[in-house]
C-alpha cells in the first residue's frame, strides 16, 4: 500500500456530527412503540454503518414488502431529526481540518450510510457540503457497511486510487469496510473508546476530535 495520501474520505454520522446517540435513542424508540427491545450498546455496535433499511429488514424479517420498508426507514428518520435536530453541530475542530486539508491539495468526500434526507439535514443545514468535492450515501449504493461499496465508489468519484485513500470513521463496522476497500482510517472515538479499533491494522491514527488532529502531522506520520 503505497504511503501517499491524496483523499481524506469522511463517514458522515458520528465523523462530521456527534449524534451516534441520537441514532440509537431514535431507533430503540421506533422500535419501542412496535413492543420490540434491544440494548442499546449491542444495538450500536450491531447497526453502526449499516444502511436504515438494511436494519429494517434485519429485525423485521424477510414478510415485510420492500415499499414498507421504505416507509418504515422514512418514519424513523424524521424520528432523529426530531430527537438531533436541537443539538446538531459539527464535531470540534472538524472545519479547521478539511479547510487545511483543501489548501493542502488533498481531495475530500464524504460516504455515508446515511439516506438523502439526512445527507440534506447534516451537510446543506449545517452549510458543510461546500468543503467536499463527492458526495455518496445510502441512495448511490446497495449495500451499506462493512462492504466497502460506498467508499470505493468515492474514491471513483475523486479519481484517487483507493490506497491513496484515508477514511475517517467512528464505527468498527466503517473502519472493516475500508479495510476491505484497500484504504487505510483515522478513528474518531465520539462514541466508542479506542480499545474498540485496536484489532484493526489498517487504522492509522486514534483521536477524539479533529482538534487533537493537523493534517501535517497526520500526512507526515504515513
Amino acid at each position: 500500500m503505497s504511503n501517499a495520501a491524496r483523499a481524506f474520505i469522511f463517514d458522515m454520522d458520528g465523523t462530521i456530527v456527534d449524534n451516534m446517540a441520537y441514532h440509537t435513542k431514535s431507533w430503540l424508540e421506533f422500535f419501542a412503540r412496535r413492543g420490540k427491545e434491544y440494548d442499546p450498546d449491542a444495538f450500536f455496535r450491531e447497526t453502526a454503518g449499516a444502511q436504515g433499511r438494511e436494519i429494517l429488514r434485519a429485525r423485521l424479517g424477510p414478510d415485510v414488502p420492500d415499499e414498507q420498508i421504505a416507509v418504515l426507514a422514512l418514519e424513523k428518520d424524521a424520528l432523529y431529526r426530531e430527537m438531533y435536530g436541537p443539538h446538531r453541530a459539527a464535531i470540534a475542530g472538524f472545519e479547521q481540518f478539511v479547510t487545511q486539508a483543501d489548501a493542502s491539495g488533498i481531495q475530500l468526500a464524504v460516504a455515508t450510510s446515511a439516506p438523502p434526507g439526512n445527507i440534506v439535514f447534516t451537510l446543506d443545514e449545517l452549510d458543510l457540503r461546500r468543503h467536499f468535492h463527492a458526495v455518496v450515501g445510502a441512495a448511490d449504493v446497495k449495500h451499506g457497511k462493512p462492504h466497502p461499496d460506498v467508499f470505493l465508489k468515492a474514491a471513483e468519484k475523486l479519481g484517487i486510487a483507493p490506497a491513496e485513500c484515508i477514511v475517517f470513521e467512528d464505527a468498527p463496522m466503517g473502519v472493516e469496510a475500508a479495510r476491505r476497500a484497500g484504504m487505510r482510517a483515522v478513528a474518531i472515538t465520539t462514541t466508542l473508546p479506542a480499545e474498540a479499533f485496536k484489532e484493526y491494522d489498517n487504522v492509522v491514527k486514534v483521536v477524539t476530535d479533529y482538534d487533537d488532529l493537523s493534517v501535517e502531522a497526520l500526512l507526515a506520520s504515513l
